[in-house]
């Protein structure tokens, strides 16, 4: 370690993707004044290609991903800091791969609990080629108004009320960082503000010390004193004391070494850092503050005449003239982040989509007011599921038994249907499962499952008008329409369906009334008489049935009514039902492992060219 470490052209190679850290370097990049990001790109292992979307200012920026260490350091050789994230199972291998790497010069470890002995291996490998170790168990470090390691200093707020937007004249370096960001406040009031910062971390064995940055601030020009906050426990103080003492350490340093109070316990006393742990006599806050003070450090009696302290020694060097004080600077602001404005309360943002049949933000998931609790444990089916879903309520039981019932009748029509046919072709040529489904479902129309809507439509009217069954078929004659829901091409007059048989008893004895498919039957009994096939089908039975379905439940206004036929909920449900068919076929051919269709030539007829 010989001097600077960061400059505001710093850039950094962030180790495992964590959007918040690396979203702060941003906006404190932009709080500089900086040009350029300093986050050059992020490793996420495993994921080589694109692109994290990130804002720097008022603009997005995209910052590349990398799959390894090695390709980061390639595509980014100007990048010297690598901040690893990752957490302490695997920090150790990540962080000694970075220091191997010729282009990288520090390695912060954010990671606590990474093991004694894997850190000693890191510190030995850093000294060896003089390399800089952070941590672990540190936030990392800041040298004001250039670069950030991900969290350091805390909010933005923090950020310009301790003057961190701009350099100021004082080094500072402490094991803690929690205690960094007080101090950085201190800093603020009592001088022009930090120069740099750095948090070594809390560990027994930190990958650099106290005395070391203290040595690098004797080579920065800019950094004209030096503040350090120790603790209790180990003997890193008296590396510094010995810097002192050697003349390696010329700069003014004003030092103070907390767990003074450990003294007042009767028993050995462990704090929050792994290396604050009250030992022996040496390592007891008291006798390194006297050290320290014996070394030529400036040490208050408490940590409450510490900011006073550095007043003292700040202002004579200004006095002298050492330090002429940095001006202050106003700091840009940074737009806020539109779901940060949102939780304050700052902006109204429109919606992009309106749903008013579910919602997921709670405990658990419901489908219009109605708990998955509720319908898991109560007396409810797949109708009452779609009941909630399409119509809004809970219908009664004879009502979502009636629509669990055409799923049931309409999910499959054997595999020679268009539906089938198309799903079972595609899934003989290998196509995935979803491949097959939409195959089979985009032959659904007015030939194939979209009559229900159209008998409906059509039922209604001519029932509602009062028209004669009679003059209803041959006025849709003289206009070229077939009847909906009305013919078959297997079934007839001797030969029903009995799904149409099974949904007309039970209507006619659970409905409250069945209006609209009385008329149906009249109607067939019509058609009969041109054509034994031309029978009431599945489709037409349906689209009657919901008619009196959401007439005689009494829960539908008309209005509501005309819409639920217009906007295609009955060819939906035929939709549904037929899904599970359809999926059924794509998975036997799957599963007979079925080779690549070819129509036979043998059904085909070629016309020859005239």
């Amino acid at each position: 370690m010989t001097g600077q470490i960061f400059s505001r052209d710093t850039q950094a190679i962030f180790y495992n993707w964590k959007p918040n850290p690396v979203q702060r370097m941003l906006d404190f990049d932009y709080l500089c004044g900086r040009q350029t990001p300093s986050v050059a790109c992020v490793v996420q292992p495993g994921n080589p290609d694109g692109f994290q979307k990130l804002f720097f200012g008022r603009e997005e920026v995209a910052i590349p991903l990398q799959g390894s260490i090695g390709e980061a350091v390639r595509a980014h050789p100007q990048a010297d800091v690598f901040i690893n994230f990752a957490s302490f199972r695997s920090a150790f291998e990540s962080s000694l791969e970075a220091l191997q790497q010729p282009t990288i010069n520090v390695v912060a470890v954010i990671a606590e609990g990474v093991p004694e002995a894997d850190t000693k291996k890191l510190i030995a490998y850093a000294v060896a080629n003089n390399k800089v170790l952070l941590g672990p168990a540190t936030v990392g470090g800041i040298q004001a108004g250039a670069f950030r390691i991900g969290d350091t200093a805390g909010t933005l707020d923090n950020i310009v009320h301790c003057k961190l937007h701009r350099p100021g004249s004082v080094g500072f370096v402490s094991k803690s960082g929690g205690m960094s960001n007080e101090m950085y406040n201190v800093l603020a009031r009592a001088t022009d503000g930090l120069y740099e910062g750095i948090a070594i971390g809390g560990d027994v064995f930190p990958g650099s010390t106290l005395s070391d940055h203290c040595r690098r601030y004797q080579n920065i020009p800019d950094i004209k004193m030096i503040v350090v906050l120790g603790e209790l426990g180990g003997q890193d103080e008296y590396s510094l004391v010995d810097a002192l003492k050697s003349g390696q350490v010329t700069k003014p340093v004003v030092a103070w070494v907390s767990g003074t109070c450990a003294q007042l316990f009767k028993s050995e006393v462990q704090f929050g850092h792994a290396g604050a742990k009250s030992g022996g006599e040496s390592e007891s806050a008291q006798a390194k503050n006297k050290a320290l003070a014996a070394a030529g450090a400036t040490v208050p009696k408490s940590f409450e005449d510490f900011e006073a302290a550095i007043t003292a020694v700040y202002d004579g060097l200004v006095k002298e003239g050492h330090i002429t004080p940095r001006p202050d600077v106003a700091a840009p602001a940074v737009p806020m982040d539109l779901e940060a404005a949102k939780k304050a309360g700052k902006v109204r943002v429109p919606t992009n989509v309106v749903s008013s049949i579910c919602d997921d933000r709670g405990e658990e998931p419901t489908y219009h007011g109605v708990t998955m609790s509720t319908l898991i444990t109560g007396d409810n089916n797949v109708g009452d599921v779609i009941s909630l879903l399409w119509f809004k309520r809970q219908l009664p039981k004879y009502a979502s038994r009636f629509i669990e019932m055409c799923i049931m009748l309409c999910a499959d029509h054997g595999p020679c249907v268009s539906g089938a046919h198309n799903t079972i072709v595609t899934s003989r040529a290998g196509k995935d499962l979803v491949s097959c489904l939409v195959s089979g479902l985009l032959t659904i129309g007015p030939r194939f499952g979209g009559a229900i809507d159209d008998a409906a439509r059509y039922f209604q009217d001519a029932c509602d008008r009062q028209l004669d069954p009679d003059d209803f078929v041959e006025d849709m004659k003289k206009q070229g329409i077939r009847v909906p829901g009305i013919g078959h091409r297997i079934k007839s007059k001797d030969n029903r369906d009995k799904r149409v048989e099974l949904l007309q008893v039970y209507a006619r004895r659970h409905f409250p009334a069945t209006k609209y498919l009385d008329y149906a039957v009249r109607v067939e009994r019509y058609t009969l008489t041109k054509a034994a096939n031309l029978v009431m089908n599945v489709d037409g039975c349906i689209g009657a049935l919901f008619l009196d379905l959401l007439y005689s439940s009494s829960m539908f206004s008309p209005a509501e009514i005309q819409n639920i036929i217009k906007i295609g909920y009955l060819n939906g449900l035929f939709v549904l039902a037929r899904s599970i068919g359809l999926i059924g076929h794509a998975l036997d051919q799957k599963r007979l492992q079925q080779p690549l269709y070819r129509h036979p030539w043998d059904a085909v007829l070629y016309l020859t060219p005239t």
